[in-house]
């Protein structure tokens, strides 16, 4: 009778114990829907308004020949992405343990204003690049978001702190500026922007870490609100603008360094080379900043000038008018180069042999576009000879 009653206790233990850790799960889950859904909505509610503020203030990006648009669009579709980050983001993790959110906010507050700045007034690309060390220099010091192991890359695990911080900087401004610069399309910079917070917040969500998981989310309603209205909007049709590249580059790069180092941690979810797979999720603005800027110093030229080699060009070039067909091949790209680095995580290759794959990979990737246009117009130059 007493062991009945021990077992039937312990039952009801069991099951109490369930319920509750079911419930807990439960809750983290419709946290991180509704820091998804609150963003969302705010970006839908408080464009229209920013547009007419716009528009009654004529605060409009200065038009340069090399832009592909034609018409005037506001660029303030960063200020939209802002609000609605912060405020899902605090709202949402209320009440959970999460220090380096108020390091997160702090930066993206920087980069909100020296973006807002840009987009309305232009700064030197060196001020605003002393303003992204800072804001990296912030999140690395103070929410001591920065890389302590290289996983196995040539051999080196753990590093120490002034390798740790140069490193993690350089990963940080080149991310951020890899965002800045893949934004030059519609849809394009949002749209990887979506792919990669979604991979990550997944991951993060399935690993227990349920904070980081809903910034990613945070993140990916702001920025699929501001997928809408610029790539389909009509009279409320918006930029992104340096204020809103420059935010999710700091956002990225977050996630990012936090996706390496938690995989340092045993876990059945982890994965083997979390340095490849993580290359691979933003591996389009990556290796394309990379490819540019090398031609351009092979040119003789500063690797900051602009000019029109980017892989979206040579695609809208390939595909003239399409900006959407050229965003999904990019995302498809993602997308594909994500599921090959997983894969990689499944076989015996060492972490530098994944890494360098990926890498390799998506440099190889990068010059596709080029090459298929200079087979198309050496084509069309040949019908022309034969024609004329």
């Amino acid at each position: 009778m007493l062991i009945c009653f021990t077992i039937w206790v312990e039952q009801i233990f069991v099951k109490s114990l369930y319920n509750v850790l079911s419930l807990q799960q439960n809750m983290e889950l419709f946290l991180i829907l509704a820091a998804l859904l609150i963003s969302f909505i705010l970006v839908l509610i408080t464009v229209p308004p920013i547009i007419r503020i716009a528009r009654a203030k004529q605060l409009y990006e200065p038009f340069e020949e090399r832009k592909i648009h034609t018409k005037i669009v506001p660029p303030l579709g960063g200020v939209a992405i802002f609000i609605a980050f912060v405020l899902s983001s605090i709202i949402a993790t209320d009440g959970l343990s999460f220090d380096s959110l108020k390091y997160v906010i702090a930066a993206v507050i920087i980069m909100f204003f020296i973006g807002l700045k840009d987009d309305l007034l232009t700064i030197s690309a060196r001020k605003k690049f002393l303003v992204q060390v800072f804001a990296a220099i912030l999140l690395i010091a103070m929410g001591d978001i920065r890389f302590t192991n290289l996983h196995g890359i040539f051999g080196i695990y753990d590093i120490g702190y002034l390798t740790s911080l140069t490193i993690t900087l350089l990963a940080m401004i080149g991310i951020i500026n890899a965002m800045n610069l893949i934004d030059g399309i519609d849809g394009l910079a949002s749209g990887l922007t979506i792919v990669a917070s979604v991979i990550f917040g997944v991951w993060f969500y399935m690993s227990g870490n349920y904070q980081l998981a809903i910034m990613s989310f945070a993140l990916v309603g702001s920025v699929s609100g501001f997928f809408l209205y610029n790539v389909f909007g009509q009279t409320h049709k918006m930029f992104m603008g340096d204020t809103g590249s420059l935010i999710i580059g700091v956002l990225m790069s977050t996630l990012v360094i936090k996706f390496n180092q938690l995989n340092l941690v045993p876990d059945p979810v982890n994965l083997r080379s979390a340095p490849a797979f993580s290359l691979a999720v933003i591996i389009v603005p990556v290796i394309d900043t990379l490819r540019v800027m090398t031609i351009r110093m092979l040119n003789k030229k500063s690797p900051f000038s602009a000019d029109n080699n980017h892989v979206h060009h040579r695609l809208l070039q390939l595909l003239p008018g399409s900006h959407l067909r050229v965003t999904l091949i990019l995302v498809g790209s993602t997308l594909v180069m994500t599921g090959l680095a997983y894969i990689l995580t499944l076989t015996l290759l060492s972490s530098t042999w994944q890494f360098f794959m990926i890498a390799l990979f998506g440099v190889l990737c990068s010059f596709i576009p080029s090459v298929l246009l200079r087979l198309k117009k050496s084509k069309q130059s040949k019908l022309s000879a034969v024609s004329a």
